[in-house]
């Protein structure tokens, strides 16, 4: 396959991957990593040459999630505190790991399938705009608590964000796949933001855990230009294409498609790596 044409279906790869980024806040390498890898990049390099992307991915996105109020900047703030620093630690040990990188696709289809799994159960607090009836709540009978209630106060605990960064700046620096994954699913269950603004928070704070995973594998070397660049390309329309798609769109329409999307791809995603792993033992 010549370089020019790698370059061409990396940069539309780089669009998709923009557009699931912008749409569902995980950065989007569960598009971008899989496709590289399959166009030449090692798995190695295919992880790490992801990273850069994000970034620019995210600010995309963000921008747009911003002018319509749907960024968190506390959660931002102290999930990103901690994930920088996790995410340096991911990188590095990334290279230790056995299996010649597939085991680290492995986990990535792993994740991938826990955050459709998550996403995909019905909201505990109502944040798809049903109301919660809570029995005995008032000597008038039950009372009832709509989206709107509970959306106005999440449960923000500097020590929640603090863990969910230290876990998700791990798998950024780690699998490259930004962290999103994991903090979509712990952002709407555990913290109780709303559905979009988990999306948008989640976006932003993959941006931020994407830098020092970036700056550590262009330090070892890990990062093929060839497939980075043309990703940043793509990326950064396609992120302004899927903040406005989820914008537009029901919350209850959105979890469906970000829960199937996302549990197709881990499929694919683990049984491709299954074979390779195969296939190289063999």
């Amino acid at each position: 396959m010549s370089d020019l044409l790698i370059i061409i279906l990396t940069v539309i790869a780089g669009f998709l991957t923009g557009i699931m980024s912008g749409m569902f806040g995980i950065g989007g390498a569960v598009i971008s990593t899989p496709t590289i890898n399959w166009l030449g990049a090692t798995p190695l390099a295919a992880v790490a040459s992801t990273l850069p992307a994000i970034i620019p991915g995210s600010i995309s996105g963000s921008l747009r999630y911003l002018r319509e109020g749907l960024l968190n900047s506390r959660v931002i703030f102290w999930t990103a505190l901690t994930g920088i620093f996790a995410s340096v630690g991911g990188a590095l040990l990334s290279g230790q790991i056995p299996g010649g990188g597939h085991v680290l696709m492995l986990m990535t289809a792993g994740l991938v399938a826990f955050g459709a799994i998550q996403l995909g159960r019905k909201p505990v607090s109502g944040e798809d705009g049903e109301a919660i009836v809570v029995e005995g709540a008032t000597d008038a009978g039950p009372h009832v608590i709509t989206a709107t209630d509970l959306a106005a106060t999440p449960r923000t605990d500097w020590w929640r964000m603090m863990l969910i960064g230290l876990a998700a700046g791990g798998l950024s620096g780690l699998l490259g796949v930004g962290g999103g994954l994991l903090m979509i699913p712990l952002f709407t269950r555990w913290l109780r933001l709303p559905l979009k603004m988990a999306l948008g928070t989640s976006l932003a704070c993959a941006g931020i855990l994407a830098i020092p995973g970036t700056i550590t594998y262009a330090i070892i070397g890990q990062i093929d230009w060839l497939y980075a660049l043309p990703l940043i390309v793509g990326i950064i329309p396609g992120a302004r294409v899927g903040a406005a798609l989820t914008i537009r769109s029901s919350d209850h329409t959105l979890r469906l498609i970000v829960s199937i999307v996302l549990g197709i791809i881990a499929i694919i995603f683990a049984t491709s790596e299954i074979y390779s792993l195969i296939r190289d033992i063999s």
